[in-house]
């Protein structure tokens, strides 16, 4: 038995001094930009821009193969930010127009818990672990932890899932916009 113990923890160690060395030997460094554009995005991993994680959208946009606007959980913030790493919007002239990006409040998903059947789909497809519940029993969604991916959309089988307005708390609260002044706008057309 202690032979057995002895050999395992010298197999162990000495397979963990390989990975160890291989990891030192090999290792590519990242441009800054990549890891840049990775600390403005999410982080989720949930895959609703078409690639392999937020890791994956990053090499993509520092290479500029993917657009800015690719994330769509983060919406209009994370795009802007990310314009402003990747250096695709300037001051004058060309770049990356985000007018076709609506100002949108952010969705998350909700469960009609009268459809559910507790088949465990979505449960398995969350990016984010925001889907609790057991197998044949209802299932709930925590707002919070949602990034409104639509992953567990595509594979509900009874359509018990939508997205919806994530509902405004003590935590997230914020202001409207304001609307602009009529005076202020007849003022400046007068000038």
């Amino acid at each position: 038995m202690i032979e057995a113990v002895g050999a395992m923890s010298a197999l162990g160690l000495g397979l963990g001094l390989m990975l160890g060395f291989a990891a030192r030997r090999f290792h590519v460094e990242a441009p800054p930009v990549v890891d840049a554009i990775d600390a403005i995005l999410p982080g989720t991993n949930c895959g609703a821009c078409g690639y392999p994680g937020c890791h994956g959208l990053a090499e993509a946009m520092a290479e500029g193969s993917a657009p800015v606007t690719a994330c769509t959980p983060g919406g209009r913030d994370v795009a802007l930010a990310l314009a402003e790493v990747v250096q695709e919007i300037d001051c004058g002239g060309g770049g990356v127009s985000l007018a076709g990006m609506a100002e949108t409040e952010p969705m998350v998903a909700f469960i009609f818990e009268d459809h559910c059947t507790g088949c465990t789909k979505c449960f398995k497809r969350c990016p984010t672990d925001a889907i609790i519940g057991a197998n044949r029993q209802i299932h709930t969604v925590i707002t919070d932890a949602c990034t409104g991916c639509d992953a567990c959309i595509e594979v509900c089988p009874t359509e018990a899932i939508v997205k919806r307005v994530k509902p405004k708390s003590l935590r997230q609260w914020y202001w409207d916009k304001p609307e602009p002044r009529r005076d202020a706008a007849r003022t400046e057309q007068a000038a």
